[in-house]
């Protein structure tokens, strides 16, 4: 009697075991079931078969849709429907794209979302009615800082620290009327603080502002902040650590970055033509041919045209003193009579006139006079409004404070600290 006792409880628990065991691996065979829900670009993944591909040379949308199962009919008026948001064929080599298609047989597309860039992109939704609709990526805005020493240049600076390069252009930018960056001396140094752009948390797509910039040139301390003097028309601009704008009315140079050749000089003497005295009245910035030339100061452009040994050239008039004048220009971009800002691209570097290789001539007029623009003492721009400093002293304290202490020797960027 035991023995069968024992022999029953021993079935009993063997059966609750299995039956435990078959709902776990039920349990667990549902759980596997549910896919993770993947959403981008406002869709469901999930929902479509997905297909991501690049834009090939030479490839239409059309055959895109083409090779997804879309008729010819079809995409005609996709096109057409389109075309007043964008126009498709614009595509370029290389962006990617994706197919959203039905999960049926047909494998047909439903929607086509084109990326143009790493933070836009288009939508073309033709699952019933047809629609366009441009999109954003969100984007986080990291505060960082960084510092570096002068070796042989701003831009091996830069790049020895891994930066993007672009923050190498923001810095022309900001101290283009005071630090010649043609004429760095090692040991020359600089802090950063600076936004960049992130994608998904990781993935880098540019630089935001320089909020605040130290640049120590020729042992002269030089700081800038930048500061919103019209928040309504959202007007910004750098100043020193005693309110003085940074900016004058002239850049020192027509490039972004090259370095001078030949300085003005009335008293050259050229072995080619004998070693006489051959007066040079401009200062020559050699780059490579296609570099953009910039208008120094806002004016109107009086002279474009080509002449003799000055070659494809334009003359630009900035007020009753200053005149400017940019020589040997492979290609003119504005005409007699125009109007540009300071910055603005009016020509590109070439080698036309007399010239021995690819350079500017830049030469500046005062008064009726072509005089040394490297040696003159330029006027500065409009200063900031009196009722603003306060406002502007408050706001640069804690900016100040934090470039102060940031180490000028720097591995990496960090994130900022308050």
């Amino acid at each position: 009697m035991k023995i069968f006792l024992v022999i029953t409880l021993s079935l009993l628990i063997f059966q609750s075991c299995r039956k435990e065991i078959s709902q776990t691996a039920e349990l667990q065979e549902f759980t596997e079931e549910v896919p993770e829900m993947i959403e981008e670009f406002g869709y469901i993944l999930n929902d479509y078969l997905v297909l991501k591909d690049t834009i090939r040379s030479g490839e239409s949308f059309g055959q895109i849709l083409d090779r997804n199962h879309v008729d010819y009919s079809e995409i005609y008026k996709i096109a057409e429907a389109a075309k007043d948001t964008f126009d498709i064929r614009k595509l370029i080599a290389g962006k990617p794209y994706t197919i959203l298609a039905k999960k049926d047989s047909t494998q047909k597309a439903q929607v086509f979302i084109y990326q143009p860039n790493q933070v836009e992109y288009l939508i073309v939704d033709f699952t019933d009615s047809i629609k366009t609709v441009f999109g954003k990526k969100e984007i986080k805005v990291v505060t960082k800082t960084v510092s570096g020493v002068i070796e042989s240049s701003l831009s091996e600076a830069i790049e020895s620290q891994g930066l993007n390069y672009s923050i190498a252009f923001e810095m022309a930018d900001i101290y283009a009327w005071t630090i010649d960056f043609y004429h760095l001396q090692k040991g020359d140094n600089f802090k950063l603080i600076y936004e960049e752009k992130f994608i998904n948390d990781t993935v880098s797509v540019g630089i935001g502002n320089i909020n605040a910039a130290y640049f120590e040139h020729k042992n002269t301390a030089n700081y800038a902040f930048n500061f919103v003097t019209d928040s309504v028309k959202n007007i910004n601009d750098y100043y020193d650590e005693n309110a003085k704008t940074l900016r004058r009315q002239f850049l020192k140079a027509p490039l972004k970055f090259s370095r001078i050749s030949s300085r003005y000089n009335l008293k050259r003497r050229i072995k080619y033509y004998g070693n006489v005295v051959r007066p040079h009245k401009g200062t020559d910035f050699a780059a490579s041919v296609g570099t953009p030339i910039m208008s120094t100061a806002n004016g109107t452009v009086t002279e474009s045209r080509y002449k003799g040994g000055n070659g494809n050239y334009v003359k630009v008039k900035h007020n009753g003193t200053y005149s400017t004048q940019y020589l040997h220009m492979s290609k003119r971009k504005v005409k007699k009579g125009d109007f540009v800002k300071q910055g603005d691209v009016i020509g590109y570097v070439g080698m036309t006139g007399s010239t021995a290789g690819p350079h500017v001539c830049y030469r500046f007029w005062k008064n009726g006079v072509q005089v040394d623009p490297l040696r003159e003492k330029l006027p500065s721009a409009e200063p900031i409004k009196e009722s603003l400093k306060q406002s502007y002293f408050d706001y640069i304290s804690t900016l100040k404070s934090q470039l102060d202490r940031i180490p000028i020797d720097l591995i990496e960027p960090q994130v900022a600290q308050e």
